[in-house]
């Protein structure tokens, strides 16, 4: 499995949890009791979105950090020219 093959997986399965948490939190206030949503509702929720903004949130730290290594690389094969 490439990189990018890797990433896309993680980018849509993160969004598939958030489209499903969102759906389960909105079918909660619509089935009886309406406009109560039952505690593992919420608990699925807020599962969706710890998994949701750790893949982006890693994501995002990982690409950072190859920049900043990537900048610090080519700054000093500049200096040394």
């Amino acid at each position: 499995m490439t990189k990018e093959t890797r990433t896309d997986v993680q980018i849509y399965s993160a969004i598939a949890m958030l489209l499903a948490g969102v759906a389960l939190a909105t079918a909660g206030f619509v089935v009886p009791p309406t406009g109560e949503i039952s505690d593992s509702v919420l608990l699925f929720f807020a599962q969706c979105l710890i998994y949701a903004g750790s893949i982006f949130g890693v994501s995002i730290y990982i690409h950072t950090k190859f920049a900043e290594l990537k900048s610090a690389i080519e700054g000093e094969e500049g200096g040394q020219a």
